[in-house]
């Protein structure tokens, strides 16, 4: 699979590293180019401007921060379309990291659905938001033996490539519905954050079963 990357830090790095070792092809895409070609060289992808990453993937991955999110999107060419017709995975959080709050877009709308916005035709799932990008680094990102489970949501028609996508990592995708359901995502995040930056192991806050498991103890 074709991949290109929007944004040339930590997640691309753990992310496109697992993709790359699965053979897929990546292509990564930054507004700094020194940064984004030793990245590019470090895990053996090719490096490129946002635009040429935008057109080059089957499947974008978007991870850039907050601030920087309409800015990239116009960069790669989105509103344009240059996404159309492509599966886009939001990896971003909207969060305020002062007080914790989550960033909402009009009408209460998510990080995901303002790319959507942004990117018409592109067919926009929210995944990996859930897990630091040090999770990712793990070949295969497991606790206790078992895969981690990937939340994700939105458009039908880019679920099969995030699937793949998800479980070419070694972890196990989780339909969690529409592109609305994105909004969860996002608010389920500011949880795990708020944790990981009170120091907070997040196994003293959560436990985490299967599904037999689950079923005796209810």
């Amino acid at each position: 699979m074709k991949i290109g990357v929007l944004g040339a830090g930590m997640m691309t790095e753990a992310l496109a590293a697992g993709w790359i070792r699965a053979g897929h092809d990546v292509l990564i895409g930054g507004r700094t180019p020194d940064k984004t070609a030793d990245l590019a060289k470090r895990i053996g992808a090719r490096a490129g401007t946002l635009r040429e990453a935008a057109e080059f993937g089957d499947v974008v991955l978007l991870a850039v921060r907050l601030e920087g999110l309409e800015k990239t999107l116009r960069a790669a060419g989105a509103p344009q379309g240059t996404l159309a017709g492509k599966t886009v995975i939001d990896c971003g959080n909207a969060v305020d990291v002062s007080d914790f709050s989550q960033i909402t877009y009009e009408n209460g709308t998510s990080m995901a659905e303002e790319i959507a916005r942004l990117s018409p035709g592109a067919h926009v799932v929210k995944a990996f938001n859930q897990a630091h990008a040090s999770v990712w680094r793990m070949q295969p990102p497991a606790f206790d033996g078992r895969p981690l489970t990937v939340p994700m949501a939105g458009d039908e028609a880019g679920k099969t490539a995030a699937r793949t996508l998800i479980t070419d990592l070694g972890a196990t995708p989780l339909d969690t519905g529409d592109l609305t359901q994105a909004r969860h995502l996002e608010a389920m995040a500011i949880i795990v954050i708020r944790l990981l930056f009170s120091g907070h192991d997040l196994l003293s806050a959560f436990t985490f079963t299967g599904p037999a498991e689950a079923s005796t103890s209810s």
